[in-house]
């Protein structure tokens, strides 16, 4: 991807979680990167177009974080992974925010717009896999129902700490409650 075309689109998902979604035009987008108008519709010749990296480009962004993240640490007890996952929430509403605001906006966007939906899957996917190995990790018999279950309990206290901030936000007890109840704690070998 060339240098332009990324600043282009980075440019483009901080207007879009700052502003919203109806705030991403090409204009727009010209604007925020510092860059001469016209710049947006050289790469990207509809707003269809530019939505649909937009979401590639956020997808990757997503991704790369979760890899530092999973490069970071390595939870085998569910402590350890409620510490990780209260970690990320605090990241998502914290330095990331505006990137996590884009997640939002790209989902409530795919409701009217089917065409993002794969595009959105596809990237929540690869993001899962992480989640899913830690889920083993720890000894969930049912990581694809944990997982599921732990992800709409964070994405809920990461929707609600952007709606309204709590400067003192770290859901990572309620996490070690949430994974306590779901995964049997692992028996010791014989």
């Amino acid at each position: 991807m060339s240098d332009r075309r990324t600043h282009l689109l980075d440019s483009a998902i901080t207007l879009l979680g700052t502003q919203g979604i109806r705030a991403v035009t090409h204009r727009a987008v010209d604007v925020v990167a510092d860059l001469p108008a016209g710049s947006t519709s050289n790469y990207f010749r509809t707003r269809d177009s530019l939505l649909a990296a937009v979401v590639d480009r956020f997808a990757e962004r997503e991704r790369l974080n979760w890899e530092q993240i999973a490069a970071a640490t390595s939870p085998r007890t569910r402590t350890e992974l409620a510490q990780a996952l209260g970690a990320f929430a605090r990241d998502a509403t914290g330095p990331q925010r505006t990137l996590t605001l884009t997640r939002y906006a790209l989902l409530v966007e795919a409701a009217q717009y089917p065409a993002l939906r794969p595009q959105l899957a596809l990237g929540g996917a690869r993001v899962n896999l992480y989640f899913e190995n830690w889920l083993l990790r720890v000894g969930s018999t049912n990581p694809d129902r944990d997982l599921r279950i732990v992800g709409n309990f964070l994405t809920g206290r990461i929707l609600h700490d952007l709606a309204i901030p709590d400067p003192a936000f770290d859901p990572t007890s309620d996490l070690v409650e949430l994974l306590e109840a779901l995964v049997a704690a692992t028996p010791a070998p014989h």
